[in-house]
């Protein structure tokens, strides 16, 4: 640590103190879940000046959930007046900001804090977190709530550097941008793609985009609530608590499918497909492009689109779909590889985030300096998604395979952090200094995973932002949601070392070498 570098120590009591990263769901959640544990002396570190994650980031025209409100939404703030059947962004943002506000989140947050990078002090047994502009604090247990979709992934083309008009990120949208009477380009077709596409297509006046493989699309069926639907709603909550249930289960169903269960996996397959098939036939006349945009791959093994405009925008006349590929883009355009070159005004990345690059860019290291970006260079894993062994009292919130191919994240997350708190309440209890994952048990339980994955779609042959580059699935969970509540109820402490307090100082009292 630099000497001139101001270190604040955040726990009077010691073993109840908590840094978290991250002021998103995974945030607020962990902040309420040890509130709820009657921890109290915890800081949110939040690099922007407002809550909210990705619905912060990500404010591009139609930015929306394709999870329905009543279930993409804390379990311990559900009613709430939500417009329509699925959120959109903006409403989203303001939920989140309702519920820091109602459960006295705001008080524990500190804004403008950017974390570099954090080091475990195992002679003290603390984390020291470093932030950016060489403030260092001091916490006992810490909590990276920073998500697997907060890193753009701008694609590697020849090229790009060269390009004179204007280019932006999904995720980093240009609202000064006048979209009227451009040509644009829009690389992807992913869930991103999928909502904005529509949009600008209203406004340019042509459209080319560039898709690498096409996916599967489903209806979404949304709508606003009508007045009456709420204030029955509002009147008697326990609709929204049953409608909430109802949709936990119908995407229990749709998980069988991706899990390849043979009876209930192939009706809510077939129902997909066909309602993917007559929104196609619907939508797209034309029978050269509907093959186009015909995958090949099984559905499920990327993420299934949901959307009642993307195919209907695809088939107007001033949208080209371009499937053959990009060689190169010039200072005016985009060479395909058909040989073309489509000189356009703007370029639009769809394309994603750096999924399986966890945690990045920070650095963090465990015990004996070991670098956790080294250890996970082949692809990340962690125990139950949430703990590594080498990194003492380090917890990870929607870490390795903890995405969802079909459900909410808010449900697993609520899981985690609850867990995690009472990870944190048995540090308090028992005098520990430490409680560190025993390496046999991780390996154990992501040889399982692995066993396990082989069995699902995600490893059906298709490239998807699941994968790590060698085809490895790092990102999704391979089970139920609710088999992974039950597995998360609560820590099993023989799978963990427990390091007590006074081991710690007995060890930190011993002379060190020089």
């Amino acid at each position: 640590m630099d000497a001139g570098a101001k270190r604040v120590t955040l726990n009077k009591a010691a073993s109840q103190s908590v840094v978290i990263i991250g002021s998103g769901f995974g945030g607020l959640s962990m902040g309420h879940s040890l509130q709820q544990a009657g921890i109290e002396s915890f800081t949110i570190l939040e690099k922007a000046q407002d809550v909210g994650g990705v619905w912060r980031e990500n404010t591009y025209p139609g930015a929306a959930c394709d999870v329905p409100s009543h279930l993409y939404s804390f379990s311990f703030e559900p009613h709430y007046p939500w417009s329509c059947r699925y959120g959109k962004q903006a409403e989203i943002l303001d939920y989140l900001r309702h519920v820091a506000r109602k459960h006295d989140l705001l008080s524990h947050i500190r804004f403008g804090c950017e974390v570099l990078g954090a080091d475990y002090d195992a002679a003290r047994g603390l984390w020291r977190i470093r932030l950016k502009g060489g403030e260092t604090l001091e916490a006992n247990m810490l909590v990276s709530a920073v998500g697997q979709l907060h890193q753009p992934q701008i694609p590697q083309i020849k090229g790009l550097e060269n390009f004179q008009g204007r280019s932006f990120h999904s995720a980093r949208w240009d609202h000064g941008y006048d979209f009227k009477g451009k040509t644009v380009a829009v690389i992807g077709t992913g869930p991103s793609a999928v909502q904005l596409v529509p949009e600008i297509a209203r406004e340019v006046k042509q459209l080319h985009l560039f898709q690498r493989s096409p996916g599967w699309c489903v209806p979404k069926f949304d709508r606003p609530y009508r007045r009456w639907e709420r204030k029955l709603i509002e009147t008697f909550p326990v609709l929204h608590d049953i409608d909430r249930t109802r949709i936990f289960w119908t995407f229990e169903l749709l998980n069988s499918a991706l899990l390849r269960k043979p009876v209930l996996g192939t009706v809510a397959k077939a129902i997909l497909r066909s309602s993917a098939e007559v929104l196609k036939h619907l939508q797209v006349r034309n029978r050269a492009l509907r093959k186009k945009l015909t995958p090949d791959y099984t559905m499920g093994c990327k993420r299934t689109l949901l959307s009642n405009e993307w195919m209907r925008t695809l088939a107007q006349p001033h949208v080209e779909v371009v499937s053959e590929g990009i060689r190169e883009v010039t200072a005016s355009g985009i060479l395909g590889e058909d040989g073309r070159l489509r000189e356009v005004d703007a370029i639009i990345y769809g394309t994603g985030f750096t999924s399986t690059e966890f945690l990045a860019p920070m650095e963090i290291h465990g015990l004996n300096g070991r670098s956790l970006r080294e250890r996970w260079k082949n692809g990340a894993e962690a125990y139950l998604g949430m703990s590594v062994s080498g990194f003492p009292n380090l917890f990870v919130v929607y870490g390795p395979n903890t995405n969802l191919g079909a459900g909410s994240i808010i449900y697993m997350l609520e899981q985690q952090t609850r867990y995690i708190a009472q990870a944190a309440t048995l540090l308090r209890e028992r005098g520990l200094a430490s409680l560190e994952v025993r390496v046999d048990v991780q390996h154990e339980f992501n040889a399982m995973l692995q066993k396990r994955n082989k069995q699902t779609v995600f490893e059906a042959g298709c490239h998807s932002w699941y994968l790590t580059a060698d085809g490895r699935n790092t990102n999704t969970w391979v089970g139920y949601m609710s088999e992974y509540g039950r597995l998360t109820r609560q820590p099993n402490l023989a799978h963990y070392h427990l390091v007590p307090a006074a081991v710690a100082a007995a060890d930190a009292a011993l002379p060190r070498a020089a």
